[in-house]
């Protein structure tokens, strides 16, 4: 993913800025897990990398871009499954995003993340953008499902992934409740089901009855009468 927060770490791979960011970043990360997003700051940040403040404000302008950066460069980790099946895709999926949430720290980083875009309009960008180019990444499963004949040809692959990770979503920022294995599995299992039924399919939605009386009962003759 291309974002203002990525294009500094990203100028000179292996170089200094590299290492800057690499330094940074893990420092993010280890207070995360101690202290939350709400201990979080830039002054610490700078104390537990070594990395002058300054260069903190210049290159990242606020916790809000350290934590969108983060979240960027963990998620890129993630392997995306070619099983030979999207049953098996989607499993192995569910497990890796289950076993990634099941760290404190990852649950404290998507909440971060997700309360900066609420109050920070650059944040909000990059949590659109991370989604926008993930989603059609883990899509070509989809894809090649399709191709394989396991699912409707219409199958649209964003409704797909975003079925399966909505379960996590719900249990991290809704519901407040740990990440376990038995979710990724429950996740992958509804999800595979749904597809194979149909249900995220891009066919339009059937038309709208010709009256607005959805009672089923017959007209009464007195209605009829002109």
């Amino acid at each position: 993913m291309t974002t203002a927060h990525q294009a500094s770490g990203e100028s000179r791979p292996g170089g200094r800025t590299a290492r800057t960011r690499q330094a940074v970043l893990a420092a993010v990360f280890e207070e995360l897990g101690q202290g939350g997003f709400a201990a979080l700051s830039m002054e610490k940040i700078a104390q537990a990398s070594g990395i002058h403040l300054a260069t903190l404000y210049r290159r990242w302008r606020c916790v809000e871009g350290l934590v969108c950066d983060l979240l960027t460069g963990l998620s890129a980790e993630v392997p995306l499954p070619d099983t030979g099946t999207l049953e098996g895709d989607l499993r192995v999926l569910a497990r890796t995003i289950a076993a990634f949430y099941a760290d404190e720290r990852m649950r404290s980083l998507i909440e971060a993340v997700v309360s900066a875009a609420a109050r920070d309009a650059e944040a909000a960008t990059v949590l659109r953008n991370f989604f926008a180019e993930r989603l059609p990444l883990a899509g070509r499963m989809v894809d090649r499902a399709i191709e394989r004949g396991e699912l409707p040809a219409d199958t649209d692959p964003e409704m797909v992934m975003t079925g399966l990770g909505a379960p996590f979503y719900y249990r991290i920022l809704i519901a407040r409740r740990p990440v376990d294995m038995a979710l990724g599995e429950s996740a992958a299992t509804a999800v595979w089901a749904a597809a194979r039924a149909g249900a995220y399919t891009k066919a339009a939605a059937p038309d709208a009855p010709a009256t607005t009386d959805t009672s089923g009962a017959p007209e009464p003759p007195e209605a009829r009468e002109t």
